[in-house]
């Protein structure tokens, strides 16, 4: 008998039936700019009325050594979220409104439960940000990856209006910064807190990591998606510059849309810390600096106002369900500036 496609690893008909399984979940989070349909070679998408002058804003990312843990757990129905707002989170930084979404999903051998289940989070995340899931790519690479292995990785567009584009340039000395809770990890520092939880610290998924908790329900935790709140936000008040906490964390990411001459300065205690930043700081005896150059440590965004309207954005962020809290102000940087400074 002759070698087959199948034969050599690659299952065409489980690539159907995944696809099957998914079609109508994907529609569901059609925006009415959508022109295609799944199973098209390229996703349709109009751009919504109302713009002027429309600027189309977009970036990728992946869920990165997350998706380590959820195969170890065997929940993949909430990453999906996570690559979601690794994404609109980004552009909402620059006040795009996310329009559509793009998946791509590798695995070793192709299991239509596991990617139902993927793209369940995925369509759940597009949902929380207003953005239609408009097509994607499942790819099977035996050899290359074990079965059960899968990676992550997604693409999304939105738009802009030009003269609204928010750069951090008008962003200036005596703004104050409002933050936006996380919960957890988000998808960002998980080599680090890996390596610590279960290396050093020797513990299992289905350990406790404090009470009530267990490693992995925090580890696990889905990422909040900012975009809807932020968007919201930048219709009422000025908004003058928004930071996504991701890989950096605060002090890597706030400089980002900082202007020169210009620093930050947060207060510790004006935000919570989330129960499992202090745990893998315990267990892997990891300095302040440390922690703060890596995790977000319970915010997910950072959002730079005038001071007069402080109070406006607080009142908008907590209506669109953010318990968003003053953090912090700029000040007069030295030099260059842009630096920022927790205390």
């Amino acid at each position: 008998m002759g070698e087959t496609y199948s034969g050599s690893g690659v299952d065409i008909a489980a690539g159907e039936a995944a696809v099957d399984r998914i079609k109508a979940k994907v529609r569901s989070t059609y925006r009415p700019e959508v022109l295609g349909d799944i199973g098209g070679f390229g996703g349709l998408v109009s751009l919504p009325a109302g713009y002027e002058q429309p600027v189309l804003v977009s970036s990728t990312d992946g869920v990165g050594t997350k998706a380590m843990v959820a195969r170890a757990a065997g929940r993949y129905d909430t990453i999906g979220i996570d690559l979601v707002a690794m994404c609109v989170d980004d552009i909402v930084c620059q006040g795009a409104e996310p329009l559509f979404f793009l998946d791509y999903i590798s695995v070793g051998a192709l299991d239509p439960e596991q990617i139902d289940a993927l793209v369940t989070g995925v369509v759940e995340g597009c949902r929380q940000a207003g953005c239609a899931l408009v097509g994607g790519e499942m790819a099977e690479h035996p050899g290359a990856m074990e079965p059960g292995e899968f990676d992550l990785v997604g693409f999304v567009v939105g738009v802009a209006e030009r003269d609204r584009i928010i750069t951090g340039d008008a962003a200036r000395a005596g703004d104050v910064l409002i933050g936006l809770p996380s919960p957890g990890l988000r998808s960002n520092g998980y080599s680090l807190a890996r390596r610590v939880l279960f290396e050093r610290a020797g513990l299992a998924l289905d350990d406790e990591l404090f009470a009530g908790h267990s490693v992995a329900d925090e580890l696990l935790r889905p990422s909040v998606i900012y975009a809807p709140a932020v968007a919201r936000l930048l219709g009422d008040v000025d908004v003058r510059a928004v930071a996504h906490i991701t890989g950096g964390g605060i002090v890597g990411n706030v400089p980002r849309v900082l202007p020169a001459g210009v620093d930050a300065q947060l207060e510790r205690s004006a935000w919570e810390v989330p129960r499992v930043f202090t745990e893998i700081q315990r267990h892997g005896e990891v300095s302040d600096d440390e922690m703060a150059r890596v995790f977000n440590l319970g915010l997910g965004m950072v959002v730079v106002v005038p001071p007069d309207d402080v109070s406006r954005a607080l009142a908008v962020l907590h209506g669109a369900g953010q318990a968003a809290v003053e953090v912090g102000r700029l000040t007069t940087g030295v030099g260059e500036g842009r630096e920022v400074h927790l205390r």
